[in-house]
């Protein structure tokens, strides 16, 4: 029963750590949309879409 008390915590800590990593790229990929925004809006006719 103990091994099965590791692989619980196992797949927990994996699903935590994922969630993080998920969460990470999400602010990045925020964060990047922003700054293309900024430089596009920067170029002649940028204002276009």
């Amino acid at each position: 029963m103990k091994n099965l008390n590791y692989l619980f915590w196992a797949y927990t800590l994996i699903w935590i750590v994922l969630a993080g990593y998920l969460l990470s790229l999400s602010i990045r990929l925020r964060a990047i949309g922003s700054q293309l925004r900024r430089l596009k809006s920067r170029l002649p006719g940028g204002n276009e879409g």
